[in-house]
């Protein structure tokens, strides 16, 4: 069996809106790495409970739906339309369908179930144990691959994140005013930070990064000098 540390995986864990996709997808293709937002996965169980018409607050429900669905992540295969990655459920393209108010309204809860959690997780690790994967989240460093040879965790202010989730949403025809987002990022900061099983925290050795001044690109040069000095070589 292939030992977590020696494979070539970044964990990239921290708070909404922080940045940490948009570094995972440029760092995922500068290494040639395949981009695992395990976010998404949460979103897609988040969006199968809406489509179906359960009821997030019915935990039960939730989970057994979470275990029954298919849920694949690959790379954006030219749509041309900005994604970083292809999310199907059950063989259908939901990619941008995820990042709707709806589903943002209510994936903290559904994340928040422990027998959601514990099916995710196992899926995660699958990717995981591939290696060549940049794996992004809120828990990566510290449960789903707490072996990885280089965690970071990516954060800044909530107003910057609040005014960067503003902007996407207005790109992708959203109609939302900025305080209604920071009180949103506010409260799932909160939610995650507290909640009983896997809450937002940095791993003991995961090197924070607060991305409030600086670009996407500037934050990547950074970490390619830790990614040469702590993950394995190709073999």
């Amino acid at each position: 069996m292939v030992k977590e540390k020696q494979l070539r995986v970044i964990a990239i864990d921290g708070p909404a809106a922080s940045g940490k996709s948009t570094i995972g997808y440029i760092l995922a293709k500068k290494l040639g790495f395949l981009l695992l937002d395990t976010g998404c996965m949460y979103r897609a169980a988040t969006l199968a409970a809406l489509q179906a018409g359960v009821a997030v607050e019915d935990e039960t429900a939730v989970t057994e739906l979470a275990h029954s669905i298919d849920i694949d992540v690959q790379p954006p295969a030219g749509e041309g339309d900005g994604r970083q990655y292809t999310t199907l459920l059950n063989g259908q393209d939901v990619t941008w369908e995820l990042r709707s108010p709806e589903v943002d309204a209510h994936v903290s809860l559904v994340s928040s179930y422990a027998g959601v959690r514990q099916e995710m997780v196992q899926r995660q690790r699958l990717f995981g144990l591939r290696g060549s994967v940049v794996m992004v989240g809120r828990d990566i460093g510290t449960v789903v691959m707490p072996d990885a040879p280089l965690k970071l965790y990516i954060t800044a202010t909530a107003e910057e994140r609040a005014r960067r989730r503003w902007r996407d949403r207005n790109q992708q025809g959203h109609n939302n005013n900025y305080e209604a987002i920071l009180a949103d990022v506010q409260r799932r900061d909160q939610f995650d930070s507290s909640r009983k099983h896997s809450p937002l925290r940095p791993a003991d050795d995961a090197i924070v990064i607060d991305t409030s001044d600086l670009t996407p690109d500037e934050i990547v040069a950074e970490i390619l000098v830790l990614v040469n000095g702590r993950l394995p070589r190709p073999t």
